[in-house]
């Protein structure tokens, strides 16, 4: 074992991985339909799953945000079950783990579960559509413990632009700026993953609290619309917010994003969608990949982009988010929750601090989310709930 790693894993002791984004409860829904005695995750599930109690132990991860994600297809009353669902599943996996797992709502129960040797449990919703435009349901899911809202998934909704969907909005709507403002009143983090350059824009104009990126790396490094634009990252200093690196090969490393690029014009190329799963699809993608190796990134694809986070955004305002279990193809040696020690030890060999990588995996995360309680408490001693609705402010 390499001295970096020894000392990353040192580290990760003590200041553990704050992971901003992983799927394993939609990936439970989809493989098993939330079985979870077909998934046990207290043994070792890698030929299913990126993620197990086993490899987070491994991995050095002290409190994963669960993503209480469902598909940008669902709309209405399917979002908001589905989305109760995958709440129901992530207090399921704490409950029948309690000496690995504790659900965590706040700061301070970040801090108790690391204590205790538990990874903290939080949960994010990735979606508007989770809402059905309604900020009472915004309210009951942040009452049942969900502590931030990615504001869009792959697609547009009706009051805010995702970066990989035609815009509507140039950002958010007139009730986008009302759901943001909910959301610092109620203590939810606002997640700027996945939303267009206007509406990250807009949300940090907007936003009297800190905002995240829970899995976005540096769009100077890797020009896809999921990254993060330099003028958004400068701004996260005077927000207080927290970028998070992500490792989606194909947000991550240039040669991906063409090479998928390539895949995705293959498949429509035969009549199908690029996303198509059924035996006729993934015959067509097989044909191409052995035609076409996929490009394979690493952790020091990854530590490019946290490079140049910190050095446009800063030390304070950078974290992880791996979107394990929500990805295909993960880089060689980041396959899965047990491969943080290779991204520390990588960072490490690029003479980043003890101090500074205690900032990355822990203390900045956390920070951000005390931030948005502090600003809650101020909110609600302020005004009560909004009832505004995106008929009165969007007509």
């Amino acid at each position: 074992m390499s001295s970096s790693l020894e000392t990353a894993r040192d580290l990760l002791a003590r200041w553990p991985v704050v992971d901003g984004h992983n799927d394993l409860p939609w990936a439970l829904r989809e493989q098993v339909r939330y079985d979870l005695d077909r998934r046990d995750i207290a043994a070792d599930q890698s030929a299913h799953l990126h993620t197990d109690l086993p490899r987070l132990r491994a991995g050095g991860v002290g409190a994963q945000f669960w993503s209480v994600y469902v598909r940008a297809d669902y709309a209405g009353d399917k979002a908001v079950s589905a989305t109760l669902e995958q709440i129901d599943v992530v207090r399921e996996l704490v409950a029948r783990h309690p000496e690995a797992l504790r659900l965590a709502h706040t700061a301070d129960d970040m801090e108790a579960a690391r204590a205790e040797g538990r990874i903290a449990s939080l949960m994010g919703a990735e979606g508007g559509h989770s809402i059905h435009n309604s900020l009472a349901t915004l309210r009951a899911l942040h009452r049942l413990g969900v502590r931030y809202l990615t504001l869009t998934h792959n697609d547009t909704i009706d009051w805010a632009d995702s970066a990989t969907d035609e815009p509507r909005h140039q950002g958010l709507s007139a009730f986008g700026e009302e759901v943001v403002r909910e959301m610092n009143r109620c203590g939810m983090l606002v997640d700027l993953s996945h939303v267009s350059a206007d509406t990250m824009r807009d949300a940090l104009r907007v936003s009297t609290a800190p905002v995240i990126f829970s899995h976005s790396s540096a769009r100077a490094v890797c020009d896809h619309p999921r990254n993060i634009p330099d003028d958004v990252l400068a701004q996260l200093p005077a927000n207080g917010g927290v970028a998070m690196a992500t490792f989606v090969p194909k947000f991550v490393l240039p040669e991906a994003v063409a090479w998928t690029r390539r895949a995705d014009e293959n498949m429509r190329a035969h009549g199908l969608h690029h996303l198509d799963t059924t035996e006729a699809g993934m015959t067509v993608q097989r044909a191409f990949e052995a035609a076409h190796p996929r490009p394979m990134a690493t952790a020091a694809t990854v530590a490019d982009h946290l490079d140049h986070m910190r050095e446009v955004a800063g030390v304070d305002h950078i974290g992880i988010g791996g979107d394990f279990d929500g990805t295909a193809f993960t880089p060689a040696d980041l396959a899965d929750v047990a491969g943080y020690p290779n991204l520390i030890a990588e960072l490490l060999d690029r003479k980043w601090s003890e101090a500074d990588l205690a900032k990355l995996t822990w203390h900045n995360a956390v920070r951000a989310l005390r931030a948005a309680q502090d600003v809650a408490r101020a909110e609600q001693r302020r005004r009560g709930p909004s009832h505004a609705t995106i008929e009165q402010l969007d007509g």
